[in-house]
């Protein structure tokens, strides 16, 4: 049995590795990644001599998936969980601790949220669970929404924020149902406000740590993954096409006609786990529905600028600030960043020598600071950091890790939209997809991808099996 899995990100690998463990040790197990590197958004770098995460930085450990994964990966016991300091928000130029009572930003009452409304604007929040009952047609904007039941200042100051650091987009531009599913089931289920809404669906206190990361870097996360596979770095793969008994995979780019054809690479399988428009592109002509519905995915670009400051920079003691899009610095020009990372108070096994901190710059459709050259960057997290910390110490190193088109944005209908794509890739034997763009941003999300991808595989691998 032959499986090509196309992409290394943290999807793919975990799809290669539940393929592994089903299929057995005989079966040709191969990833292809066209970059020169695995891991897709996991990646673990040196930063003052240390390794340090300048994508992916932690997963969601209330979720079950990741968690499962680093036990069968014998990696639990290198699991660490964030210190206790707490998070704040920049909010109408104050910085100030983030709120409970709350799911994403939506309010189980006006209370929880007081601390960073003006009055008129809390007055709005405390209205909302008066007025008409609401309900859902299908899907609906979320920023219209919210700004229609509880005014403007709720969701700049708070859902935006908080909405940007997952998807690096605008609270207008994102839908209801895939990024706040919670909130629809409640509303779905009876609830008559958003007020309502939020304080069915707040999570049930457990105690348990809400987020995880391996003190080594999520990076190790990846390295054993591959060990699951034949790995090809370096390697585009230019076109998808059905064959007799399977599938064929062109590889490398398009040659000049004067030059001999591309390598092929033949499988009983095909596993896609690679961003919208690649999947848009190998799809094309082979299943063309799922080819034109990854093809309305929107993406957002964003930068992690990771600064080691000397031993002895005094930043505050919290986990580190989410800005809105709307704050402005004393100048009255837009922050650089969207958020900094105090990674040296949010995590313990960071702490040391230096002082460690990432910034990261970038929302949908408003490259601002990333026209900037890498020095450049590094000056603007920098100008901001002074202003919302009053650290000037330069930093002893910094590096610049960019996401070009990184991050898929959950517009008005998505869900459906992913519904159409699996809908349409479920009618090809030996194809499944699997990825960030499909059901959450996250790493429990898109490893469940990649195993759900694995299992649809080795099922029809099995049920095709000679004999």
């Amino acid at each position: 049995m032959r499986v090509a899995v196309v992409g290394g990100g943290i999807s793919g690998l975990a799809a290669a590795h539940r393929l592994r463990a089903l299929l057995g040790p005989t079966a040709e197990i191969t990833v292809v990644e066209q970059a020169d590197r695995l891991g897709g958004k996991i990646r673990t770098t040196e930063l003052a001599g240390r390794r340090f995460d300048v994508g992916a930085e932690a997963y969601l450990a209330r979720r079950p998936e990741v968690s499962a994964l680093l036990a069968e990966l014998g990696l639990a016991d290198d699991v660490t969980h964030p210190t206790r300091a707490r998070s704040t928000i920049r909010a109408g130029g104050v910085t100030r601790h983030i709120p409970g009572g709350h799911v994403m930003g939506v309010p189980a009452s006006a209370g929880a949220v007081a601390d960073l409304l003006t009055p008129e604007g809390l007055a709005g929040v405390a209205a909302e669970p008066g007025l008409p009952p609401l309900t859902l047609d299908g899907d609906t904007a979320l920023g219209p929404l919210l700004r229609a039941r509880f005014g403007d200042e709720l969701p700049e100051r708070l859902v935006d924020p908080l909405l940007g650091g997952v998807y690096a987009g605008s609270v207008d531009g994102l839908g209801l149902r895939a990024t706040l599913p919670a909130i629809a089931a409640a509303l779905d289920a009876g609830a008559t406000s958003l007020t309502e809404a939020a304080a069915r669906s707040l999570p049930t206190p457990t105690g348990q740590p809400v987020f995880g990361t391996l003190r080594a870097g999520l990076g190790s996360l990846v390295e054993r993954l591959a060990e699951s596979a034949t790995v090809r770095l370096g390697v585009p793969v230019r076109e998808l096409a059905r064959t007799a008994t399977g599938w064929r995979l062109a590889l490398g780019a398009n040659a000049p006609a004067h030059q001999p054809p591309d390598p092929v690479l033949d499988v009983d399988a095909v596993v896609l786990a690679v961003p919208a428009a690649s999947a848009r592109k190998l799809l094309d002509g082979v299943v063309p529905a799922a080819s034109a519905a990854y093809g309305r995915v929107e993406v957002a670009s964003m930068a992690v600028v990771a600064l080691a400051l000397p031993e002895g920079a005094e930043l505050p003691g919290t986990s580190g600030v989410l800005l809105g899009a709307g704050e402005r610095r004393l100048d009255g020009s837009p922050y650089a960043v969207k958020a900094f990372t105090f990674s040296a108070s949010k995590w313990a096994h960071l702490g040391g020598d230096t002082v460690i901190v990432r910034g990261s710059v970038g929302r949908f459709g408003d490259p601002g600071a990333l026209k900037a050259d890498d020095d450049e960057l590094v000056r603007l997290v920098r100008a901001d950091l002074v202003e919302l910390t009053g650290v000037t110490a330069p930093p002893v190193d910094a590096v610049v890790t960019r996401w070009g088109g990184g991050l898929p944005q959950y517009a008005t209908g998505h869900a459906a939209l992913v519904a159409e794509i699996e809908r349409a890739v479920a009618a090809e034997p030996g194809l499944a997809v699997a990825g960030a763009t499909l059901h959450g941003v996250g790493l429990p999300a898109c490893v469940a991808t990649g195993d759900a991808a694995a299992r649809r595989v080795a099922d029809h691998l099995a049920a095709h099996r000679p004999g």
